[in-house]
């Protein structure tokens, strides 16, 4: 594509976001709200106060987020997750279902305080990091490092220089340090953290700490105590389900699941796959290990949604306004 037709196309996703807000508020859509039916489950990961695109694309400001919630409360309804495997729907209305990913210690800070005050319910899939002593994901500390740090780094010996979306690729290969990592277990990804960190320490920067810092042991027991929160697992280290080995994935799913149920004195019965991967063994193992929730992003096969126990999820832009996100969510479709 050419830089002109990129600019234009962009311009054409400008042009079209505007158009659903000036409908919205001019009242022009209120036919499209009202009839609207049909069920959507969405995936949110984290919150913070400004500049939510700082270290990935996945973040939310906080200000947003009421937004989204103001909006859900007065057109849609919303269910918790086990109403939504239930069925539990209003004909009357477009149902969704919130999750969250990650288990950021923002989500204690900004998400359950909005919950509360919009009565609105949401799922929650955590790690088990925070009982090994890590109070970061590896992939958030790899993204850190890699926006902030250096042009060029050596890693075990081989060399990695930045290139696109600011990624550390080797220089003997395509393949990005990323994608090297996501394919071990985590005794790899603890030995990058212990190495990388001295590159760019930003622990201590206190602003930055809700872009990437854990829930607490604690904090995962006073969200469980809410009426509004759902507690599912998401993996114990998030390692790719599907690329470690397959007794180390049903490891991990087992072990999530019995550290949470003995933190929060809860079942634990719903696991959100880490970067949405799995494959059927892991679907079998999950199974195994006592999950009845099984929730992706997209199915990677048609057979997937026979299986009662799998949905799939929109993941939610951080790029559009608050009206057309939720024009996005009954259509599932970003314009």
């Amino acid at each position: 594509m050419s830089v002109y037709s990129k600019i234009r196309s962009k311009l054409s996703r400008k042009l079209k976001g505007y158009k659903h807000d000036v409908r919205y508020y001019l009242g022009l859509d209120k036919a499209f709200y009202k009839q609207a039916r049909g069920s959507r489950m969405l995936i949110y990961h984290g919150l913070c106060q400004h500049d939510h695109t700082r270290f990935n694309p996945i973040f939310l400001t906080a200000k947003t987020f009421g937004a989204h919630l103001k909006l859900y409360k007065k057109h849609c309804n919303v269910v918790s997750l086990d109403d939504y495997y239930k069925g539990n729907f209003s004909d009357e209305k477009f149902n969704i279902c919130l999750t969250f990913d990650d288990g950021f210690a923002n989500n204690y800070k900004y998400v359950l305080p909005l919950l509360e005050k919009y009565q609105i319910p949401a799922a929650f899939f955590i790690t088990g990091i925070a009982n090994e002593g890590y109070d970061i994901l590896w992939n958030d500390f790899l993204g850190i490092v890699s926006k902030y740090g250096p042009q060029n780094i050596t890693y075990k010996n081989r060399q990695y220089y930045k290139g696109k979306y600011d990624l550390y690729y080797a220089a003997d290969s395509s393949i990005t340090l990323k994608d090297q990592l996501r394919a071990t277990g985590f005794a790899e990804k603890a030995d990058m953290m212990k190495m990388l960190y001295p590159l760019v320490p930003f622990k201590n920067e206190e602003q930055h700490t809700d872009y990437w810092l854990q829930l607490t042991t604690e904090q995962i027991k006073q969200m469980a105590a809410s009426l509004y929160v759902t507690i599912g697992a998401h993996g114990y280290y998030h390692n790719d389900l599907a690329q470690i080995s397959t007794n180390d994935a049903f490891n991990e799913m087992l072990h999530v699941k019995q550290y949470l149920e003995e933190l929060i004195k809860k079942p634990v019965t719903s696991l959100a796959f880490p970067y949405g991967s799995y494959n059927q063994q892991v679907v079998n193992d999950a199974k195994r290990a006592g999950y009845k929730k099984l929730l992706a992003m997209d199915f990677y096969n048609d057979s997937d949604g026979q299986d009662e126990t799998m949905r799939e999820r929109l993941t939610v832009s951080p790029f559009i306004s608050p009206v057309n996100q939720l024009h996005a969510t009954i259509t599932c479709k970003y314009d």
